[in-house]
């Protein structure tokens, strides 16, 4: 399946904004240096933790996996004020790529190392009653909504702003105000908050030993610098970030082309996962669970090995063919072709599904905005 969503015009100056001339009309979109990444199922490598926590050792290793993990209280920040708690079985998890543009990130996208953070990569991941299957919805951060007041986690109260872009949110308020915004979106509580940022997502695709793909036709990108000629590739982590990143060349040149390969890559990395045989190899597993706790953001309930690992291992048995990946509903902006804005009415149809715990229906993503990139890549 595949959906978009609809927002706002954009705001210059507005935090997650870019100003300047506007193209009219349909077609390309804007090509811009912003770095993507996207990784998911970091379940798999925390769970890793499980075996190396049962063998000697198992103290020290498990402090040090302890005191790797970040988390943030989100329910003590947004507080009462959000969607009624569905208790059908279901989950609903926000999972973030975030740059930081510092450290070692800042060599990664070309940006100043000004500390900021910016999330480049936002999908909503619900895993449905049984936990055997999974329905993802990518959000392009690109979309033009309106951003609901929300408080941070220090406290701090941001106000509302109409017509801005999506990834604003975390750019104003992080991880607190990002889930407030979706949560406005969607009507659909977050279970919980999951971010990746981009500097551990090439390690940890190193760590796997790199991920096989297919292209079907050659990708050259100098700006994510990709370069990749049609065929099996086993992508490196540095080659695996060009491609989540890569928006030249390939589709019409938009965000929402990005998104179509980012999907595709996520189920190639799903594959690697399983494929692997991390729980035969010890090492492997406490690698892999040492470089992913490093990498990772979570919601405080999920801010702790312990916790984490019983949350992975109820997600292991869902493999990629059991996964549905779509793009909110969204056409382009017609006064903007930089920008979408969500069709709101089939927005609808995918949130009362994921609600309802429902597959979502194909009329929700028909006629929407593609990107046109769909089947450039595929999992090997």
């Amino acid at each position: 399946m595949s959906a978009e969503s609809t927002p706002a015009p954009a705001t210059p100056g507005d935090p997650g904004t870019e100003s300047g001339p506007r193209k009219s009309g349909k077609g390309r979109r804007r090509k811009t240096r912003s770095p993507h990444r996207k990784a998911l199922l970091l379940m798999a490598w925390t769970a890793a933790g499980v075996l190396v926590l049962g063998g000697a050792g198992a103290g020290y290793l498990y402090f040090h996996l302890n005191s790797n993990l970040k988390s943030v209280d989100i329910n003590q920040a947004l507080g009462t004020d959000r969607p009624t708690n569905v208790d059908n079985g279901s989950e609903d998890i926000l999972v973030l790529g975030s740059d930081t543009r510092s450290g070692s990130n800042k060599k990664l996208g070309g940006g100043t190392d000004d500390g900021s953070a910016r999330s480049d990569t936002a999908m909503i991941v619900h895993v449905y009653e049984g936990h055997k299957k999974a329905g993802v919805v990518s959000i392009p951060r690109d979309t033009l909504i309106d951003r609901p007041a929300c408080t941070d986690t220090k406290g701090v109260t941001h106000a509302a702003a109409s017509g801005v872009m999506f990834n604003s949110a975390y750019s104003v308020g992080g991880a607190a105000c990002a889930v407030k915004t979706v949560e406005s979106m969607t009507g659909i509580r977050m279970d919980h908050y999951i971010e990746v940022d981009f500097a551990g997502f090439e390690k940890l695709v190193n760590e796997l030993g790199g991920v096989k793909v297919t292209t079907t036709k050659d990708i050259e990108d100098d700006d994510s610098h990709l370069h990749l000629k049609a065929g099996t590739h086993t992508l490196t982590g540095s080659q695996a970030l060009g491609l989540v990143r890569t928006r030249h060349g390939v589709g019409d040149g938009s965000d929402l082309g990005r998104i179509q390969l980012q999907q595709a890559f996520i189920k190639a990395l799903v594959n690697q996962v399983k494929s692997i045989g991390i729980l035969t190899s010890p090492t492997k597993l406490y690698d892999l669970a040492d470089t992913a706790t490093k990498a990772v953001t979570t919601d405080s309930d999920l801010g702790s090995v312990n916790s984490l690992i019983s949350f992975a291992s109820g997600l292991k048995s869902i493999s990629s063919t059991h996964m549905s990946m779509v793009t909110m509903p969204v056409q382009y902006d017609p006064a903007n072709a930089n920008r979408v804005i969500v069709d709101e009415a089939k927005a609808k149809l995918v949130w009362a599904a994921l609600k309802a715990d429902k597959p979502i229906p194909a009329a929700a993503t028909k006629g929407t905005a593609t990107g046109q990139a769909k089947g450039v890549v595929t999992a090997s």
